[in-house]
């Protein structure tokens, strides 16, 4: 059973419960497996010596959502090589690929959580009440360690960008 963690999370001001432990920076990064299509799977190891930005989004058809997704693809390419921009929601693969296609994302690898839910209780986003993920970003390095850390308190507001991205950019040698 994953641990549960209350007050620390809303939507629209209303208490969500978080499942899994709270990450922190200096944890090594759980290992995953997220569909990348209905069979195709894809596990933190695949991104193997790259820095790898996690975007975690509740759906890539709300607004901040959306909004979040685009900011990222656009800074993806001005990253370089050695890192890997990863969006991960419960959306099923093929609307992630219809909403990447309609939106121009191509910079970003969106992976989906929607048969296990194993990210969302290992990384400690999973909400009980929705089986959605919390609004998070996780900045991982070559090595797999955690080298930042956000968990949004408000499902409906934005993360830093700007910390994100230049936690980021430090670690790109």
């Amino acid at each position: 059973m994953a641990q549960e963690r209350t007050n620390v999370a809303t939507l629209k001001g209303n208490p969500i419960t978080l499942l899994g432990p709270e990450l922190k920076v200096g944890d090594q990064a759980p290992d995953f497996k997220l569909n990348k299509s209905l069979v195709e799977t894809a596990a933190l190891s695949d991104f193997a010596g790259k820095v790898k930005l996690i975007s975690v989004v509740p759906s890539l058809d709300t607004g901040v959502c959306d909004q979040q997704t685009r900011k990222f693809n656009e800074a993806a390419g001005e990253l370089g090589d050695n890192v890997v921009v990863l969006t991960v929601s419960v959306d099923l693969p093929m609307a992630q690929a219809r909403w990447c296609g309609a939106a121009g994302v191509d910079k970003v690898v969106t992976l989906s959580d929607y048969k296990e839910r194993s990210f969302g209780t290992d990384y400690g986003v999973l909400i009980k009440e929705l089986q959605l993920l919390m609004r998070s970003i996780f900045v991982v390095d070559a090595d797999n360690k955690i080298q930042y850390v956000e968990y949004l308190s408000e499902m409906t507001e934005h993360p830093n960008y700007e910390a994100a991205l230049e936690a980021t950019k430090k670690l790109v040698k």
